[in-house]
């Protein structure tokens, strides 16, 4: 062999080194990030997932404390029928378990009847929600080490305890789920303890002390692994003697956390599998040098066709690799479309309920615009009859409005703002709520600026938070004997809108916007009011606060950008 052959083939091996070196050292971060990212778009879903579960069960106890039959069943104490009527619900609601305690904690009907008759004066679900007027959620560590999930509230009749509540709900289905991938997964709570885990020897340890559990044979292999693999990145943790990559994060609940734990394996697959890929080319190269330098002798032929008989199978080999991981990441789209697809149904579900809350109000002011029609026809005075079925057109024509805003919720952002003047938004809106305002007789007090105040919005969707503002101030001052309602137009760096009353006040200022909060009696509102009212204000690029006046009764603000060109000059005039 010559020396320039030989010098040849020196560089060929050389480069092959280097080239082999860079890719791999490219390829492992490009991959361990697109794992990262996989692992934390995992996560999200697991936490979202378990969220909506523990929200799921939360509203139940309330529903289920005003179930008549199961009030009536405490009151007289004949449960025959209330096993039944809880097993009719528990199906339907997806909780594990439900429980009816009488006062003295025992347990008097229950889905699982073998539970019928046990006592649980100490548990925390009855003592809490016995003492509390909110439903407390509850966590009770089982004697087998694992954890189980209450929510609780006491059932009152008449302003009387009768009994209390209970709805066990079933997390352990998550971890059932998690039990067939390959990640670990936990989830801690405020005080880092572990109550669920794929791991059920972790529960009721902390992340550090369950990370500890290693035995000597899984050190022995992790010094072994850590010395043989030249692809591996710095660890975030070990598990089994395998290096992992570690992500947490947040569950929006009880300063609840969820931490993951991803091993490095299928990086150094798909690095390994682009490493052969080279490595195959080059050698080809080699096999090809060789080949031209072997047709001397019939021998060296029959060695490099069975050499390229190999090169041939491992080719397909990866070319039956490349197939499988280009399936995967199909797969992994089509998961990312259904989640995109769920969080939209989930925001269409928000504004299903909203449609219902935001009618009723044009709806109650036709029932009093046609019972004055019908009043005026029967006097013989068509001319004002018409009036009222003019004022009914335009609240079925703000209801279609609200319907079809409500529909392109979704789409917001995309229709274009208008300048909307606020005295006319709040006049339309008054005029909305005249019928309440004459019944009620309320003092309404207008401080306006004389010229216009205008914003850059929309009309209908500002009117809509002007509305639920007027109704919970008339709402607030349903007990006082002179109501008043004062209303406080300025323009300055923003348009400024208040409305203030002269009611009882607010008790709770830091759940006040939160959905399904509400002070008011069953039936008379679901909450979702201000909750509404803050996203559109927000939207508008604006806020709406809310205070205690200094001399009493509750201050709503709504704050919206002034329009260039609009009134900076406030002139009170009431």
């Amino acid at each position: 062999m010559s020396w320039r052959v030989r010098l040849a083939l020196g560089v060929l091996l050389v480069m092959a080194i280097v080239v082999i070196s860079v890719t791999n050292r490219l390829l492992t971060d490009r991959f361990t990030e697109t794992t990262r990212n996989r692992a934390e778009l995992r996560i999200a879903l697991y936490g979202g997932n378990l969220l909506a579960e523990l929200r799921q069960n939360a509203i139940v106890p309330q529903l289920l404390g005003r179930d008549p039959t199961l009030i009536a069943a405490l009151e007289s104490g004949d449960y025959s029928l209330s096993t039944q009527r809880l097993i009719s619900f528990v199906e339907e609601i997806g909780a594990a378990s439900l429980l009816l305690l009488d006062t003295d904690g025992r347990t008097v009907a229950a889905t699982n009847r073998n539970r019928i008759g046990a006592v649980h004066r100490s548990d925390a679900y009855f003592v809490d929600a016995i003492r509390s007027n909110a439903t407390i959620f509850s966590v009770i560590k089982g004697e087998a080490g694992d954890y189980r999930f209450f929510y609780s509230r006491r059932v009152q009749n008449g302003g009387t305890t009768v009994g209390v509540i209970a709805v066990e709900v079933d997390l352990k289905k998550f971890e059932r789920a998690w039990a067939g991938i390959s990640d670990a997964v936990i989830v801690t709570n405020s005080n880092e303890e572990i109550l669920l885990a794929t791991e059920p020897r972790w529960r009721g340890k902390t992340e550090e002390e369950a990370l500890a559990q290693q035995n000597p044979q899984s050190a022995i292999e992790r010094a072994i692994q850590v010395t043989a693999d030249w692809t591996a990145l710095p660890a975030d943790a070990y598990l089994r003697g395998e290096a992992v990559m570690r992500l947490d994060a947040r569950v929006n609940f009880r300063g609840w956390k969820m931490v993951s734990y991803t091993t490095y394996a299928s990086v150094r697959e798909r690095v390994n599998g682009v490493l052969a890929l080279e490595v195959m080319g080059f050698a080809i190269l080699l096999a090809l040098a060789f080949y031209f330098l072997s047709r001397r002798t019939a021998g060296r032929a029959a060695i490099f066709q069975r050499e390229s008989a190999e090169l041939r199978a491992l080719n397909a080999a990866l070319q039956r690799e490349i197939a499988e991981r280009k399936r995967v990441q199909e797969t992994l789209a089509v998961a990312e479309q259904t989640l995109e697809q769920s969080s939209k149904l989930a925001a269409l579900g928000e504004m299903s309920a909203a449609v219902s809350h935001e009618l009723n109000q044009p709806l109650a002011a036709m029932k009093t615009y046609l019972a004055g029609a019908r009043l005026l026809l029967g006097r013989n005075r068509p001319d004002e009859a018409l009036s009222s079925f003019g004022r009914i057109d335009d609240l079925i024509e703000r209801m279609g409005a609200i319907t079809r805003q409500l529909k392109s919720y979704a789409r917001k952002g995309q229709e274009a703002f208008s300048p909307v003047n606020m005295a006319d938004a709040l006049a339309s809106s008054l005029s909305m709520m005249e019928p309440q305002l004459r019944q009620r007789q309320v003092q309404i007090a207008q401080i306006l600026p004389e010229d216009a105040v205008l914003t850059l919005g929309d009309r209908m969707r500002i009117e809509q938070v002007l509305v639920n503002l007027l109704r919970n101030a008339l709402d607030a001052t349903k007990s006082e004997r002179h109501p008043k309602v004062e209303i406080i137009l300025t323009a300055g760096e923003t348009a400024t809108l208040t409305v203030r009353d002269n009611g009882p006040g607010i008790e709770d200022l830091d759940a006040l916007f939160e959905p399904f909060y509400t002070t008011k009696l069953p039936g008379d509102g679901v909450g979702l009011g201000l909750a509404i009212s803050s996203g559109i204000v927000n939207d508008l690029g604006g806020r709406l606060t809310a205070r205690n006046g200094q001399g009493g009764g509750a201050v709503f603000e709504m704050q919206l950008p002034i329009l260039d060109g609009g009134t900076k000059e406030t002139q009170a005039a009431e």
